[in-house]
């Protein structure tokens, strides 16, 4: 692989399904952010705005059996693979109609049954538990392949060393995605890595990679695609890093400008490369897109998430004594 990737031909139509999903995305994390400080969401959120053409290109290139592993930033992943919208706006409330019954709240979203195996916040810790899913479909003999999502800052855990040097070892059907937002928290990563590819990381273990636009949906398609079918076909790991940039602050639902660690001019920059506004253009120009369908599903979409939200307020609360229950003793 390492740098080319054979593109699959994308219809219009199912670039229209892709755009409309991450404009549900987008609205999703934006009303949470909007009802955030009503202070009855008593979890952090991590909200991935910006992000949506990730999430969405790599969960449409899995079949129904994949599994994917998240992390702190889980939303976009858990909805983009399937997930309940009304569970997960439950698991924030704490109630018990929540995706794992109000225990984690909105860093530890979880569906078996949609393949959202579970999002841990734990830096890096995606990585040993997508490869060792990787490792039970091998050795239970099907042909399903795991994603494991993570941010830059991850790759600077010695977990990552490990897991890749396992995964390539045992030439296990396992994805490695990065998402790279530029920052670990308020860190840059030109304080946190030296001048050279991320990829060497990965190329050092032995295993493919490649690099593409995680602000281009179609591109994040063609790249997950080619590593799921060559995990498929019994040919290993592989190492996809995609850049892309948060709007909004590492942890909240403000946005942080103003604090220092990175520029508003940056942002805007970053801004214009809107994935969403990347395939309006495309699917305006083609006319495939019409602005009163576009605004008519923004208005389900919004119609949506707040009747979650209002469910989710009204829902019973999780009741203490299952505490325990679920746990390891």
């Amino acid at each position: 692989m390492s740098g080319s990737v054979e593109n699959v031909d994308i219809t219009n139509k199912q670039l229209l399904a892709y755009h409309y999903e991450m404009l549900r995305l987008r609205i999703v994390d934006e009303t949470i952010a909007d009802r955030y400080s009503e202070q009855e969401m008593r979890c952090p959120i991590h909200l991935s705005v910006g992000q949506e053409a990730v999430a969405v290109g790599a969960c449409q290139a899995l079949n129904g059996g994949d599994k994917i592993y998240s992390n702190h930033r889980s939303h976009y992943h858990y909805l983009a693979k399937g997930g309940d919208l009304t569970a997960m706006i439950c698991e924030m409330y704490g109630k018990a109609a929540g995706c794992i019954g109000g225990r984690g709240g909105s860093m530890h979203l979880m569906d078996v049954s949609k393949g959202m195996m579970l999002s841990v916040p734990i830096v890096a810790s995606s990585m040993p538990l997508a490869v060792g899913s990787a490792l039970a479909d091998r050795r239970t003999g099907n042909d399903n392949v795991t994603l494991g999502f993570f941010g830059d800052g991850a790759i600077e855990e010695g977990v990552f060393h490990e897991s890749a040097n396992f995964a390539v070892l045992h030439n296990l059907p396992v994805v490695f995605m990065c998402e790279n937002n530029l920052f670990s928290v308020y860190t840059p990563i030109s304080k946190r890595q030296p001048d050279r590819p991320l990829t060497d990381l990965a190329r050092a273990h032995g295993m493919p990679t490649a690099t593409g636009d995680g602000n281009d949906v179609a591109t994040v398609y063609n790249m997950t695609v080619e590593a799921v079918a060559r995990a498929r076909r019994g040919e290993g790991p592989t190492f996809l890093l995609f850049d892309t940039y948060r709007w909004l602050e590492h942890c909240g639902p403000g946005f942080d400008n103003d604090i220092g660690y990175r520029e508003e001019s940056e942002f805007l920059s970053w801004r214009e490369k809107c994935p969403i506004e990347k395939t309006r253009a495309m699917l305006t120009r083609s006319g495939d897109l019409q602005p009163d369908q576009e605004k008519t599903r923004i208005e389900q979409f919004q119609t949506e998430v707040d009747a979650a939200i209002e469910f989710a307020k009204s829902a019973p609360e999780t009741n203490p004594s299952d505490a325990t229950k679920h746990i390891y003793a």
